[in-house]
């Protein structure tokens, strides 16, 4: 029988490191790449920054409690000893901290901003959809989640309307690590997936062609980050992605050797490390 509510399940299902990857990403880009507010105070004196990382955080907890419970008999083949719907949080609990984080992220997004609001509306909704449909079919989930992720860099730059090209270079590096990292999600649990007729890439295509299609993004992936780098023309930026592209092709290799379960999993790890990696560039700009 079903907790029907824990502190410590909510806490869990949340995913809280995720959480703090998405926050320590905003506030770096808002210290490093915005600097000053509206008012023309340092951005980190201003209330707005943090209201928009709360509502961004809250709102992809909201995303991450809403997709198991869609999932929770694909998680049940694919990891069992990690399920928490069903065991410390019930389906009905589940769905009440879902809706009631949605209508608070966005309440705040709207304090912050007309404009922020309607944008965090709807990123809510899609991360409802992806959950609901569109994880279920071929490559359209994964674009939308990568699409996300990157929006909440974005997001910064917009508001601020400043440094956004720089901003755009960051947004991008998010998008296709996590695009790549998605894909390498559903190859990791194939199995659930096609016992409860999801269509997603490695169903669809087959396990090797579906590396071939990581492959081809990783190639877009350093074709854009290049363009994008030429026109904003900062050498520091060069040396420091010149730098990262080792670390990216040696990612590269070990998903061109991987071939078990476990090698996906400690493929999706190193993918949020590389993520992280480039976070942490911002500082050296």
């Amino acid at each position: 029988m079903a907790k029907s509510f824990s502190f410590w399940s909510l806490f869990k299902i949340s995913r809280p490191v995720n959480l703090i990857i998405v926050a320590f990403a905003q506030l770096m880009t808002a210290y490093f790449l915005v600097e000053r507010s509206q008012l023309g105070l340092p951005v980190l004196q201003d209330i707005n920054l943090y209201l928009l990382v709360f509502s961004t955080v809250i709102i992809t907890a909201a995303g991450y409690m809403i997709n198991d419970y869609y999932d929770v008999k694909i998680d049940y083949i694919n990891k069992p000893d990690e399920v928490i719907i069903g065991k410390g949080l019930k389906r009905r609990m589940a769905i009440f901290f879902h809706s009631v984080l949605n209508f608070t992220g966005i309440g705040i997004a709207w304090l912050v901003s007309p404009r922020v609001g309607v944008i965090t509306f709807i990123a809510a909704f899609l991360l409802w959809l992806y959950s609901n449909l569109l994880k279920r079919l071929p490559f359209i989930g994964n674009f939308v989640v990568a699409l996300l992720t990157g929006s909440s860099i974005w997001i910064i730059g917009y508001y601020y309307q400043q440094s956004e090209l720089l901003v755009s270079v960051y947004a991008i590096f998010a998008f296709f690590i996590n695009l790549i990292r998605e894909i390498i999600k559903d190859i990791e649990d194939r199995q659930g997936d096609r016992k409860h007729g999801c269509k997603t890439l490695p169903i669809v295509l087959g396990f090797r062609n579906t590396k071939r299609v990581i492959f081809a993004i990783a190639l877009v992936f350093v074709v854009a980050i290049l363009t994008v780098a030429f026109k904003i023309n900062k050498p520091s930026l060069f040396y420091y992605f010149g730098g990262l592209s080792v670390l990216f092709f040696l990612f590269m290799y070990k998903i061109y050797i991987a071939d078990r379960k476990e090698h996906f999993s400690q493929l999706s790890i190193l993918s949020k490390l590389l993520m992280l990696t480039g976070i942490i560039s911002m500082g050296l700009l």
